[in-house]
């Protein structure tokens, strides 16, 4: 007789223990995950801190947080905001490659431009 195999549930939030980590996992989210995607990706990140700490740190309530984090939620840039900021992260931009590559060579005739007229 074969030995039995228990096994549990997979869940990326028992992983998340970094800011590192967390950083990692969210900006993979933000190359090419749909807004809904990027949602379940936060509130993934939201369990793995622990929703009542969360609130207590971002100033929103554990139902405000429930509520934008959830299956029909919507969270406003400042929800977002306030709870990557409990976390200790930010949103940052930089330029994406292909992007850099066709405005800066204009950004730098721009700049030139006025430096030769001043």
């Amino acid at each position: 007789m074969m030995a039995r195999i228990e096994t549990t549930a997979f869940d990326s939030a028992d992983y998340l223990n970094t800011a590192e980590a967390i950083a990692a996992y969210l900006d993979a989210y933000l190359e090419d995950a749909t807004p809904e995607e990027l949602r379940n990706a936060l509130a993934t990140v939201a369990r793995s801190h622990g929703i009542s700490d969360l609130a207590r740190r971002s100033g929103i309530s554990r139902p405000g947080i429930y509520k934008a984090l959830g299956q029909d939620g919507n969270p406003s840039f400042e929800t977002i905001r306030s709870i990557l900021g409990a976390m200790g992260l930010r949103l940052t931009v930089e330029p994406a490659e292909a992007a850099y590559a066709l405005i800066a060579p204009a950004c730098a005739e721009a700049a030139n431009s006025r430096r030769r007229s001043s």
